[in-house]
């Protein structure tokens, strides 16, 4: 029984070894984070949405999976895909590389998802938000404001603060396919 306690707990120092050498072998550089970005606005973004998070019981900017287990097999699955699913196959599409780049920025999400920031100063924002900043012009915060954008008064609930630090510093970087300008010209030529 000795024997066995020992075994065990030297079994699970090499798998706590084993972990801690994967994850320092998981660095992955800003330029893999960013092209990972790129790919996943242009390829996932449209089911899991923006965050990652459209799709019920997936979160991949929290790094919750519901059939993945590691990042290796986050990879299968853009590849393979996931049959009986909305989930395609993306191995004619995206290259190996390609695809861990996508998995490179779903760690970067993780690792920042819970980040804490410095305190906000409300105040000091709202008179950005309704001044300087002239973001009334497009949103709105509970029917004050433009309604060309969309209504910020939950946005705080619904995004994290990567997501809108990163809004604030590139507008027009992601924007949501429901939140899109749409122009529409009839056949008189009348824009409406």
């Amino acid at each position: 029984m000795r024997a066995f306690k020992l075994c065990t707990s030297v079994f699970a120092v090499f798998l706590a070894t084993i972990n801690t050498l994967s994850a320092k072998q998981q660095t992955d550089t800003p330029s893999e984070v960013n092209d990972g970005r790129q790919l996943f606005i242009a390829n996932c973004a449209v089911c899991h949405g923006p965050d990652g998070d459209s799709v019920p019981g997936v979160d991949l900017g929290h790094g919750k999976f519901k059939r993945a287990s590691s990042y290796d097999d986050l990879v299968e699955i853009i590849s393979a895909g996931v049959p009986g699913t909305a989930m395609p196959a993306f191995s004619k599409e995206l290259s190996d590389i390609e695809m861990r780049t996508i998995v490179a920025y779903f760690r970067f999400m993780a690792a920042n998802a819970y980040s804490t920031s410095a305190p906000g100063d409300p105040v000091r924002g709202k008179a950005i938000f309704e001044g300087k900043g002239e973001c009334l012009n497009c949103h709105s915060v509970k029917n004050k404001g433009s309604r060309l954008g969309p209504d910020l008064a939950e946005i705080g609930a619904v995004r994290r603060m990567i997501e809108l630090e990163r809004s604030l510093l590139e507008p027009n970087a992601e924007i949501l396919l429901q939140n899109r300008m749409v122009r529409l010209v009839t056949r008189d030529g009348i824009t409406i």
